[in-house]
Formats: structure tokens, C-alpha cells, sequence
């Protein structure tokens, strides 16, 4: 079966900031909404297979660390990914996993004041 986007609009998510504060002009609403123009758990169990990430060349992450669990269980380490700092999407397979819960922590900038820029951020794989 082709892998799908997991996370979308309906998808509960969380963010540890948004620029200057401003949530409706940068809130998280705007993460997986399929906009250029906008920037900044699913309640199944999934299988995640990919991550699609693009940066904002020179604010890119060196490392993202991919966490997850089932409903119930602590998190464990999934994957860290050693993204490029560039602009391209750049893809990223991970070993196929079955959760219900996925935390993505980006580690380190590229940026000389710790900020990341995400263009686009995909989670892709099967619903169960």
C-alpha cells in the first residue's frame, strides 16, 4: 500500500513557540494546513515510514530526533535524521514503526541564534 500524509489539519499537534507571539498570523493552525503562503497525535494507531522536511536554508536543524509510543507507554527513540542545511525537501525513511503518539525535537541550529525555519513538514506511512 503507497504510503499517505498522516498528519493534517485534524491532526492535534503542539508547538513550543510561534514568532513573536503572534498566533494568528503564525500559529500552529497554519503547520499542515497545504499553504505556501502560511507558516508557522493522531487518535488511530499508524505506521510511520517517511519524514519530509524543508528548512529555510540557514535555519536548519542538525539533527532531528523522531520519539514515539503506543497509547499508554513512554516514548522511545525512533530515529535521528541528520538533515542538510539547504532548502531543498529533503526525504527521510525511517524504520516502520506502529504508534499513537510521534514527537519530533530538532537538537541543534545552523542559525547562530538556535532559530529553525520549517517550510514543510510531512509524516508519511499507513492508518491501521
Amino acid at each position: 500500500m503507497p504510503a499517505e500524509p498522516l498528519v493534517c489539519a485534524r491532526t492535534a499537534t503542539r508547538v513550543s513557540s510561534v514568532l513573536n507571539r503572534d498566533v494568528k498570523q503564525f500559529g500552529k493552525q497554519h503547520l499542515f494546513d497545504g499553504s505556501e503562503e502560511t507558516c508557522w497525535n493522531s487518535d488511530q494507531p499508524v505506521k510511520v515510514s517517511q519524514l519530509h522536511i524543508q528548512f529555510q536554508g540557514g535555519f536548519s536543524s542538525r539533527l532531528c530526533t523522531l520519539e514515539g509510543c503506543r497509547t499508554g507507554e513512554e516514548l522511545v527513540k525512533i530515529s535521528e535524521l541528520y538533515p542538510q542545511d539547504s532548502h531543498a525537501l529533503q526525504r527521510f525513511q525511517v524504520e516502520e514503526t506502529v504508534l499513537d503518539k510521534l514527537r519530533i525535537t530538532f537538537g541543534s541550529s545552523t542559525d547562530f541564534f538556535g532559530r529553525i525555519v520549517v517550510y514543510h513538514l510531512g509524516v508519511l506511512g499507513e492508518r491501521l
